[in-house]
């Protein structure tokens, strides 16, 4: 069998995998906003347990006292990535000066649908009101994907 002819059995099939790979990736992301529900969030006032800056999006945890009085922990993820927040002139290094631990803040969180003690972190203010970071980015409000929707 002549080489030509080996090579050319072989790339459909290298165009195929290579198609295959690159779709798992595409799907493979969580959809962030079809897992929150903004309609029904919430403010408190926390504390700053701890603030990750990773990809795909950072997280924050934090803590309050619930109506009940007993503390709960609960994580938060920002939906603007790393390097978006880095444009919009966020970077690591002011995260982590801003976001220490034992840190009091007030965020607005949209509660995951699935339950639990997580959520989207809509908006943060330090104490004294200022706007820390929204998850539309610093100083931007945050994007509701949902909006354009019709009504059900």
């Amino acid at each position: 069998m002549d080489t030509k002819l080996r090579k050319t059995r072989w790339l459909p099939w290298v165009v195929a995998f290579g198609t295959l790979v690159s779709a798992g990736q595409a799907f493979a992301h969580h959809g962030t906003n079809i897992s929150y529900d903004r309609t029904k969030q919430w403010t408190r006032k926390a504390t700053v347990v701890s603030f990750t800056y990773a990809n795909p999006h950072p997280a924050l945890f934090f803590e309050f006292t619930n109506d009940k009085g007993e503390k709960e922990k609960w994580g938060a993820e920002l939906l603007p990535n790393p390097a978006a927040l880095i444009r919009a002139g966020w970077s690591r290094a002011k995260a982590m000066e801003a976001l220490k631990p034992g840190t009091p803040i007030t965020v607005t969180i949209a509660p995951a649908k699935a339950g639990g003690t997580v959520g989207l972190l809509l908006k943060m203010q330090n104490e004294q009101g200022a706007e820390i970071v929204t998850s539309g980015g610093p100083g931007q409000p945050p994007p509701d994907p949902d909006a354009a929707r019709p009504a059900p």
